[in-house]
């Protein structure tokens, strides 16, 4: 289904692919990731592969293609695959409210615009599907700035592997007041995560059992799950963090002494045995299964005898659904991407206008990235999907996807 070929074959310069391999051996060299690894694909062969460093420093494993990876938000846009195909089923629509999945969202409410105390609010209606799956919903995440925010970082609301049925946790997120009215702005969130829910109670299955079924094994992707695959631990790599203090605590961010400090180790990770399924963040595998994912959306919903969507829901899916780019609807959270001359589809950025973006690249690049410097994105234009991955948390430390995109672009003639 994915094949191999010369990079000259696909209209690459090999002497120009050749700089990524240097790129990346230097940000092992200057410490900023312990290791990282890189495929790049055009018309569905794969012409570029670069495993380098290490997975595990404390011990001494190297950072292989076939390294098992936390991909955190990366899991979004599966996620949203699987909604839109609840969608293309009939079981659901993006209009209705969530509240009629989850009940615990049917009294909404929403802070007033400059609350200062969580009491401060006024009744709204309850978040759509749609502005779940876009972050215009008035979620919002722990590591953002605002009340809500810091609600959520004091009850530790951020879906972590080990925090119990996910119910439980969308139940304590709906309980809390929405940071603004659904619809008035973009704010990065853990809407995905309550789709997962939704997921969950539309199809009477748990998120776990139906993206196994429904997506990771038809697509072959047999190394990817909530929990480390059987089998796969030895490859799975350790997180490191350039931070003194917890790796996703971004309002209290400081860089420390050791710029690959260790914070989750793969040998007692709770990812070894997940029991929380985050539809926003709780995926870990190998960057070829995510290629299959990668090339799955570039050729319109399948690969090879399996299709999960048709090809206009990815072309949907695929398309801005902001009344402009995020910078236009007053953002004010963290993210994983570019803001201005950026859009967002369900799941995914959209890229509007490369120039505004600052960054070479198609209009109509899809993709998203994940807390631990992981990232991907198709280019339908040029045939192309490409998949980094790393594990340094956060994902804002350096600015390597923007230097990532310009040197793909670079070896393109």
């Amino acid at each position: 289904m994915i094949g191999n070929a010369r990079p000259e074959t696909r209209g690459f310069a090999p002497q120009r692919l050749a700089v990524l391999s240097g790129w990346m051996d230097q940000l092992v060299t200057d410490r900023k990731y312990a290791g990282c690894g890189l495929l790049i694909a055009r018309e569905g062969d794969v012409v570029f592969d670069h495993s380098t460093g290490q997975r595990s420093l404390s011990r001494n494993l190297p950072f292989e293609r076939d390294t098992v990876a936390r991909i955190y938000s990366m899991t979004k846009p599966i996620t949203t695959v699987a909604l839109m195909m609840l969608v293309e089923r009939g079981l659901v629509h993006l209009d209705a409210p969530v509240s009629e999945f989850i009940p615990g969202f049917a009294d909404s409410h929403a802070l007033i615009a400059g609350a200062t105390s969580m009491d401060q609010v006024t009744p709204c209606a309850s978040p759509t599907l749609h502005q779940l799956a876009t972050h215009t919903s008035g979620l919002t995440y722990p590591f953002n700035p605002g009340l809500l925010a810091q609600a959520m970082e004091a009850d530790d609301l951020i879906f972590k592997p080990n925090q119990g049925p996910l119910e439980g946790v969308v139940n304590k997120v709906a309980a809390l007041p929405l940071a603004f009215v659904p619809g008035q702005r973009w704010e990065y969130s853990v809407g995905i995560d309550i789709l997962g829910r939704v997921i969950e109670v539309v199809s009477g299955k748990s998120l776990e059992a139906f993206l196994r079924t429904e997506i990771l094994d038809p697509l072959g992707m047999t190394e990817t799950g909530f929990s480390v695959a059987p089998g796969t631990q030895s490859r799975f790599a350790d997180l490191y963090t350039p931070l003194e203090g917890d790796a996703m605590a971004l309002n209290a961010a400081k860089a420390g002494a050791d710029t690959l400090r260790e914070v989750d180790s793969a040998e007692s990770s709770p990812f070894l045995k997940a029991e929380t399924f985050s539809g926003g963040g709780g995926l870990v595998g190998t960057m070829d299964d995510y290629l299959r994912f990668a090339e799955m959306l570039r050729r319109g919903g399948a690969l090879g005898e399996a299709r999960l969507l048709a090809p206009r829901t990815v072309d949907f899916m695929m398309a801005n659904h902001l009344p402009g780019d995020i910078a236009s609807m007053g953002p004010q959270s963290f993210a994983e991407q570019p803001m201005d001359g950026m859009g967002f589809g369900l799941g995914g950025a959209v890229v509007l206008d490369p120039a505004r973006a600052r960054c070479p690249g198609s209009v109509g690049d899809f993709s998203w990235g994940g807390m631990a410097s992981t990232f991907f994105w198709v280019d339908p234009k040029e045939a192309l999907s490409v998949v980094f991955f790393t594990q340094l948390s956060p994902s804002s430390s350096y600015p390597t996807r923007a230097q990532l995109k310009a040197l793909v672009q670079a070896a393109l003639l």
